[in-house]
């Protein structure tokens, strides 16, 4: 195989990744507390033999995702929070403690305050969130303080992350590195933080991918067409 056909299927195999990126970004325009993501490529040096110069092919690092504040849209629901400016909430999931800015809570069966899929919601002081059953009407201070009238039930934990941020599946986070409470937490009850994809920009990534990967598979066939008609060449000599 030749050297352009290798820099063409490590070109290819790159688009092929980015345009699944910017697929998912697309698919979740609308899903509340969903941060974009971006693939990071990086470029390195083959040695193909001493008489040749090296050849150059990239491949796919990681993903950078934008933590950038999304609208905020306002619904009503006393268990609806959105988080203003920096920080988390942190949830209890089967597979450990999680973050993430998707603030559409209710309440379960017993009392505690849950995510739509089921994981406790922790509180500032570490530990679930339980509210009486005979309470109907609650409020939700910016700091995070849960009451009903005098009574005060617990306060929402908003933490923030200096490194170790890692994205997983949906909206949620993992932390390597530990987190840290927010001080002064600026929490708005009743709305929800949309999606921080800009549609209009993903869709127009996502047609200049593919405009890219059409001319890369264009290059590799005529590329290929070339090294069959030089073997047909070299036969018939």
């Amino acid at each position: 195989m030749s050297n352009a056909i290798y820099t063409a299927l490590t070109r290819q195999d790159g688009l092929l990744k980015e345009m699944q990126v910017v697929a998912n970004n697309i698919a979740n325009a609308s899903t509340t507390g969903f941060k974009s993501n971006h693939a990071v490529f990086v470029e390195h040096l083959a040695a193909v033999g001493q008489q040749s110069e090296s050849l150059s092919m990239g491949s796919l690092a990681g993903h950078n995702f934008d933590l950038s504040q999304g609208s905020l849209k306002y619904t009503g629901g006393q268990f609806d929070l959105a988080i203003q400016g920096q920080g988390f909430f942190v949830l209890d999931t089967p597979a450990g403690e999680r973050l993430t800015r998707a603030g559409a809570f209710q309440l379960s069966s017993d009392g505690n305050l849950i995510d739509a899929f089921g994981n406790r919601v922790m509180g500032a002081g570490g530990g679930a969130i339980t509210l009486p059953e005979e309470v109907a009407q609650i409020s939700i201070a910016p700091d995070g303080t849960i009451s009903a009238g005098e009574e005060i039930f617990g306060k929402i934990g908003v933490v923030i992350v200096e490194d170790g941020l890692q994205q997983e599946a949906g909206t949620m986070f993992k932390v390597s590195q530990g987190y840290q409470q927010v001080e002064e937490p600026n929490l708005l009850q009743g709305a929800l933080e949309q999606s921080n994809v800009s549609s209009i920009l993903e869709v127009s990534r996502l047609i200049e991918v593919q405009r890219a990967y059409e001319a890369g598979q264009t290059l590799i066939e005529k590329e290929d067409d070339r090294i069959n008609q030089l073997i047909k060449t070299i036969r018939q000599l």
